[in-house]
């Protein structure tokens, strides 16, 4: 049984900064799911998370909501993906080259749930739950074998 950690934060500062120091944990080919309602807080996890891995301005990170894909340099390239406006997002992600990505560096992907089946099978998943006007709640599944 794999143990789920909980985190709670009381601000978007403080989810930033959980963010720096779970980057410590991740390595190059290492997959993060996100999952989180509109508004949890992925983005602001992933900005502390870059940071935390080397990007020497976090402010370059925005959602892709857009563009699907933001590539950061830092130690290793960090890949920062979004499902959300994908209409096919588990047939569509291995379009976007999730595996080369894996190869060179850290994939973070926000609304992973919406491609959960499509996504690799070792992964971090943190769900990120909304338990006030600025707290949260984050629980964090390390990659099971």
């Amino acid at each position: 049984m794999v143990k789920v950690e909980e985190i709670r934060t009381a601000s978007a500062a403080a989810t930033q900064e959980f963010g720096r120091h779970f980057a410590s944990r991740l390595k190059a080919g290492d997959c993060v799911a996100l999952v989180g309602e509109l508004g949890a807080g992925k983005t602001v996890l992933v900005r502390g998370i870059a940071a935390g891995l080397g990007l020497a301005d976090e402010r370059f990170v925005s959602s892709p909501t857009f563009v699907l894909v933001q590539e950061y340099s830092a130690r290793f390239p960090i890949y920062h993906v979004d499902l959300y406006r994908l209409a096919d997002p588990a047939a569509e992600l291995s379009q976007l080259g999730i595996e080369e990505m894996l190869e060179a560096g850290v994939v973070l992907i926000e609304w992973a749930d919406r491609a959960a089946d499509a996504l690799p099978l070792r992964r971090w998943q943190i769900e990120l739950a909304i338990t006030g006007k600025t707290r949260r709640l984050l629980r964090i599944q390390p990659p099971q074998g």
